[in-house]
């Protein structure tokens, strides 16, 4: 029960504060660790293939290693000391893991500028949570980003990190986060990372292989609870939900888009160079900034219900374990 409730309070902090940017963010030292580990293991590695691919499986080991095992040891001397220490510095841990309020803050930047300010200001709004180029894009384009942002992301700032810190805890959050960081700083198929991020970006689809397909789950059920079209979230995302180059990527889009009678996904500009990629969902009607607002309503719910479920079957599973002890 102690986990159940130190996870709960983290969502609700979550909801009521959103991410807090500060310097001692646990995710902005991991992704200085990262830096500061890549140049020095760049800077010793020869320049072969073979060498890249063994200096980036050293990297995954190191980065895991000390993420994992630094909250980890604070949380058991804390604990060993006095338990409501422990106990506010882990929720305060899993809270700042969770990043639910600030994807919808910072996706309704780009509506509110879409509905207020004209296209050039959301182009620029939309530019901070994606990573494609955004001074190509009229209206519709701002407008589609945005809600594949939300969606794609509601597995890896919400549902995934719940997923783990219900399994193991803060220091199992923070060994996800670890992971997920070092994908998305070297996770990427050119000439510098193809070799030396393939480690990282292998242990990503590992880690997100459930919580990715858990998610599109729930987000065609809350697409239904909300009174969206939840059976056609479910038959976009059976039919869609592959439709990435990740394996993990399209579960969350493949449910949004058919809850909304949205296409998501499609070719996209990346660095000055046309990416063709597949669809995802049917287009049935243009993409509306109100789209951003729905697809939030969605991610809300996902949340809860992901939180609900999670509880639920952990604090189900503990009391089966504690019977059979007797």
């Amino acid at each position: 029960m102690i986990r159940i409730i130190s996870i709960t309070l983290a969502c609700i902090l979550d909801l009521m504060f959103g991410d807090p940017h500060w310097a001692y963010h646990p995710v902005c030292l991991i992704g200085k660790l990262i830096s500061a580990t890549e140049k020095l293991l760049f800077y010793i590695i020869p320049e072969k293939r073979g060498a890249k691919i063994l200096a980036g499986a050293i990297f995954v080991l190191l980065i895991c290693g000390v993420s994992t095992f630094v909250p980890w040891i604070l949380l058991y001397f804390l604990y060993k000391w006095n338990f409501f220490a422990g106990f506010f510095v882990e929720t305060f841990f899993c809270y700042q893991l969770l990043a639910m309020k600030s994807l919808k803050t910072e996706s309704m930047k780009v509506y509110h500028a879409l509905k207020e300010q004209g296209v050039e200001s959301a182009r620029r709004a939309v530019s901070l949570i994606v990573g494609r180029d955004t001074d190509v894009l009229d209206e519709t384009g701002v407008a589609k980003a945005a809600v594949e942002t939300v969606a794609e992301n509601a597995s890896d700032g919400v549902i995934a990190p719940l997923f783990y810190m219900m399994l193991f805890g803060g220091p199992g959050g923070f060994f996800y986060k670890a992971v997920n960081t070092m994908d998305s700083m070297v996770g990427y198929k050119n000439e510098r990372y193809e070799d030396f991020g393939r480690a990282a970006a292998k242990m990503d689809d590992v880690l997100n292989f459930l919580p990715a397909r858990i998610c599109g789950v729930f987000l065609a059920v809350t697409a239904g609870i909300l009174g969206y079209d939840g059976r056609e979230a479910f038959r976009i995302f059976f039919r869609d939900r592959k439709n990435h180059a990740s394996p993990n990527s399209a579960h969350g889009e493949a449910a949004v888009a058919g809850a909304l009678h949205v296409q998501l996904g499609g070719d996209a500009w990346y660095f000055g160079k046309l990416y063709h990629k597949l669809t995802i969902g049917d287009d049935m009607g243009k993409i509306e900034p109100e789209d951003i607002v729905r697809a939030n309503r969605l991610l809300y719910g996902c949340g809860v219900l992901g939180w609900a479920v999670f509880t639920g079957v952990y604090g189900i599973l503990c009391y089966a374990l504690q019977m059979l002890k007797y």
